[in-house]
């Protein structure tokens, strides 16, 4: 990724030094692993808020991005990627839920192959055109619906990331996840929202439960 652009590296309140003091935060937090941490003070937030919002982009805060949707507060975001990174770095991992591209981005800067789904094609022409402007090109990203999961039969991913709220996991995602994978998602059990971990063994699925989370809800169809 090229950050040589006056654009991502970013004046005043979306300067270095004001993302190396969210960067503080989440070490506060607890998000310990050295690469995430990286990665979190070097992915330019404030280009995938609107522009009047661009002064809050390091606040450690959840974001409108329109269409009812929002930019994850950056702990949630550094907590999920941190949670795929226990066993090391893996090959792949699959989003469900692009957004405007945040997470994408953050994932892109250590998975070697990121596929990424989003069902509203504003959002997703808009990650797509940011990712480019980012230069990965480690990503491949879809205009479709999250519950279908990877549009291409007989994929697998190493890990799979949802980021919105689903009241069961679509049994696709569970069959596009290797043995020995791990999944992140929020699960909304119709009173709260907790953060939960699945992990795909021989045997069949283990899960726990992280922390309770508040997530826009993970909706069917194409918009």
């Amino acid at each position: 990724m090229s950050l040589s652009n006056k654009l991502f590296q970013g004046i005043g309140m979306t300067s270095q030094r004001t993302r190396d003091r969210l960067i503080q935060r989440l070490k506060d937090q607890g998000i310990d692993n050295e690469l995430v941490l990286e990665v979190m003070a070097r992915v330019p937030r404030h280009v995938f808020v609107d522009e009047a919002l661009a002064h809050r982009a390091y606040e450690d805060t959840a974001l409108p991005i329109g269409y009812g949707q929002t930019i994850s507060q950056p702990y949630i975001v550094a907590l999920m990627t941190q949670q795929l990174l226990v066993d090391g770095i893996p090959n792949s991992v699959l989003e469900i839920g692009s957004g405007c591209g945040y997470q994408t981005a953050v994932l892109a800067s250590i998975f070697p192959q990121v596929y990424s789904v989003e069902r509203i094609e504003a959002l997703h022409k808009l990650a797509k055109k940011r990712q480019a402007e980012l230069e990965f090109y480690n990503v491949q990203l879809r205009h479709t619906d999250g519950n279908l999961g990877w549009p291409i039969p007989n994929y697998q991913f190493d890990r799979i990331i949802i980021t919105a709220a689903c009241t069961e996991i679509p049994e696709v995602l569970t069959q596009q996840l290797v043995e020995g994978g791990s999944m992140i998602y929020p699960f909304d059990d119709g009173r709260d929202q907790t953060l939960m971990k699945l992990n795909k063994t021989s045997q069949g699925v283990d899960t726990e439960a992280l922390i309770k989370v508040s997530f826009v809800p993970l909706l069917t169809g194409l918009a």
